[in-house]
């Protein structure tokens, strides 16, 4: 379901993250953190809740995504979606399988996929990396 459209009135300054992870507490946890960073952060549970978001009013920067998520798409579908209807959104990736990294690598700006188990710290240099560029 997508975030109420108040939310949108926060400094256009700030940086928006959108985290999808199917693991509650791996979601909650990386998306605490980065608004301990200083980033506007929605979540989704699910590729289906992302696209919702994605296709909102929200301004969203960048989409981090678990590649492995269960349902109808993947971290990788999603990743292509944003790719075709939204290229101006970065994406991370992150896979517990080192193989996914050769076929992630040419939807990321940032390079290949942050390998679980990764630390909240990682991510968000990451995100640091694509807003300055």
């Amino acid at each position: 379901m997508p975030p109420s459209l108040a939310a949108t009135h926060k400094s256009a300054a700030t940086p928006t993250v959108l985290v999808v992870d199917d693991e509650i507490m791996i979601r909650l946890v990386i998306a605490d953190y980065l608004r301990e960073c200083g980033y506007r952060v929605f979540e989704a549970g699910s590729p289906e809740d992302a696209v919702s978001i994605l296709q909102s009013d929200l301004k969203i920067d960048i989409v981090f995504t678990d590649l492995e998520l269960p349902g109808h798409s993947s971290g990788l579908e999603l990743a292509r979606w944003v790719r075709r209807r939204r290229p101006e959104i970065k994406v991370i990736l992150a896979s517990g399988l080192y193989s996914a990294a050769e076929l992630a690598g040419e939807l990321c700006e940032a390079g290949p996929p942050i390998v679980k188990p990764y630390g909240s710290d990682a991510v968000a240099q990451r995100i640091r990396v694509l807003m300055a560029n």
